[in-house]
């Protein structure tokens, strides 16, 4: 659906507020081959989103501006790129709001290794 760039490398966003994660996310995922680029609030994200392809999403849910679900629903709307939930939040409601809103995924950052998100965003990438 989304094109790939003009590197011929996948594209990931990172909406990540806190920045120690986002840089040892970029780091870790452009090792791997992938371009990064990262967005620090939910209202950058969202502008970057809707303004650039990407082949696959990061998302924190709490961040400032914008927040991780209402970034989801808006962008929904326009496009089914794959979109991979990291959060401290933990809960079912969470995890289950986040799902219905179209996450292809959900990890608890506090709980996951950044070496199991690259694997699903791999995975993700390939489906």
């Amino acid at each position: 659906m989304s094109e790939p760039a003009a590197t011929g490398k996948k594209r990931i966003l990172i909406v990540e507020d806190e920045r120690p994660l986002a840089h040892a996310l970029e780091l870790k995922l452009g090792h791997e081959g992938y371009e990064t680029v990262v967005a620090l609030s939910g209202a950058e994200g969202l502008e970057k989103a809707h303004n650039e392809k990407f082949d696959c999403i990061l998302l924190d849910l709490i961040m400032p501006e914008v927040d991780g679900f209402s970034f989801l629903q808006e962008y929904r709307k326009k496009s089914q790129t794959p979109v991979i939930i990291l959060s401290n939040l933990g809960q079912e409601e969470d995890k289950a709001k986040a799902k219905t809103l179209g996450a292809t995924d959900y990890f608890v950052k506090a709980n996951t290794p950044i070496l199991t998100i690259v694997t699903r965003v791999k995975t993700a990438l390939t489906a």
